[in-house]
């Protein structure tokens, strides 16, 4: 019996340029690329690169839709804590943290683990919190034509923990709300049950 096996696949071409370019940014800083800690790490660092970038080479809102089915239930559908791991753009050094996401079906709703999944393809991307917050909520809005959709991410990024400020404990949070989310009941009702343990 074939036992299942995850086999990861990369671009050669643009493998080998990347590995040149880590190559050449290793003299840069003072090092030798080819001691024998550092022989492997171009290529590695270039394979590592375009996995966390592999969101620019996907449909989110392909995803949706191919797990959207017709279904009457119309109350609020929370995924929570949805981890999210993206580069900032700046810097491009990581942020890390939990996005929750919640919508109000209208006729369709959409297989769970496809809202995980268009959260993972635009935090693979180089991002900016607020930019992704907005895209994760506008890609859902507009292909699920939900009654409301709401999007809340808490991250900390490596920029301000590792450079500049310096600020280990600090975390930024960002917000969207669309249709009945708009209305006060029905934000502070998600914003309750994303911050409640119901265990």
């Amino acid at each position: 019996m074939k036992k299942y096996h995850k086999v990861e696949t990369y671009d050669d071409q643009p493998i080998g340029e990347i590995k040149t370019l880590y190559t050449k940014m290793l003299e840069q800083i003072g090092e030798d690329p080819l001691r024998e800690g550092l022989a492997k790490t171009p290529e590695r660092a270039a394979k590592a690169i375009q996995y966390l970038t592999h969101g620019y080479d996907l449909d989110p809102a392909k995803v949706l839709r191919s797990a959207m089915f017709a279904e009457e239930y119309s109350e609020m559908v929370i995924v929570k804590d949805i981890e999210v791991f993206s580069l900032c753009e700046h810097h491009i050094l990581p942020f890390f943290g939990k996005a929750h996401v919640a919508y109000i079906p209208n006729g369709h709703i959409v297989g769970l683990s496809k809202i995980p999944r268009v959260v993972d393809i635009f935090a693979r991307r180089l991002q900016v919190q607020e930019r992704l917050t907005h895209e994760i909520l506008k890609c859902i809005d507009e292909t699920l034509k939900p009654l409301g959709c709401a999007i809340v991410i808490e991250a900390a990024h490596m920029c301000m923990m590792m450079r500049g400020v310096q600020k280990q404990n600090s975390k930024t949070t960002t917000s969207a709300f669309t249709g009945q989310f708009t209305k006060v009941e029905t934000r502070n009702e998600f914003l309750q049950l994303i911050s409640s343990d119901l265990s």
